[in-house]
């Protein structure tokens, strides 16, 4: 019973979420996201959108069904503006959802969430991809998996701030090797 009446809650406040921007009404936030992948007979597919890199060394939560990147680093290429890397779109990211997707009985119907290290970069950017491409129910985590960092004081630049790391929730410093995304051979 608290499944169905947390299903229905989260539900709600996805429904009523604030109408400010197309980008706020596509967020939703770490604990509603975890409750919602918990509760009993959902039709969701949440997918930590990072590079496997960038999991092996901040963490990871075994809540997501699995690692599927929307931006990867390009080791070869030097991104001179940004001081790092270049990152490109993962090209094969659509097709990887919809198989994704059909592994486990879905379609485009179903609610993708999508999480990031921040929810800015790749988070909401991916699931505005995903619903150009005609997956309706893509939505974000906001503040993604580490969260914000703090601006001010001995901690500045820290990413202690939000997030799903820093609310509580489940996650490991190491990923699941059946979840993490893998280039094919």
């Amino acid at each position: 019973m608290k499944k169905f009446i947390t299903t229905i809650l989260v539900s709600a406040s996805l429904a009523l979420g604030g109408a400010a921007s197309h980008a706020d009404e596509m967020g939703i936030s770490n604990k509603d996201a975890y409750e919602l992948v918990q509760a009993e007979n959902q039709n969701v597919l949440f997918v930590d959108v990072r590079d496997p890199v960038e999991i092996m060394f901040i963490g990871f939560t075994d809540s997501v069904d699995l690692n599927i990147p929307y931006l990867m680093v390009d080791r070869n290429q030097w991104d001179s503006e940004k001081n790092r890397f270049r990152l490109y779109r993962n090209p094969d990211f659509i097709a990887q959802i919809e198989a994704a997707l059909s592994a486990r009985g879905m379609d485009k119907s179903a609610t993708v969430i999508t999480m990031c290290r921040s929810g800015s970069e790749r988070g909401l950017p991916s699931a505005q991809f995903l619903q150009e491409h005609g997956f309706d129910n893509a939505r974000y985590v906001i503040n993604g998996f580490q969260g914000s960092s703090v601006k001010q004081g001995e901690k500045k630049g820290l990413r202690i701030k939000n997030g799903w790391q820093n609310s509580g929730l489940p996650w490991q410093a190491k990923p699941n090797p059946e979840k993490i995304y893998r280039l094919a051979p």
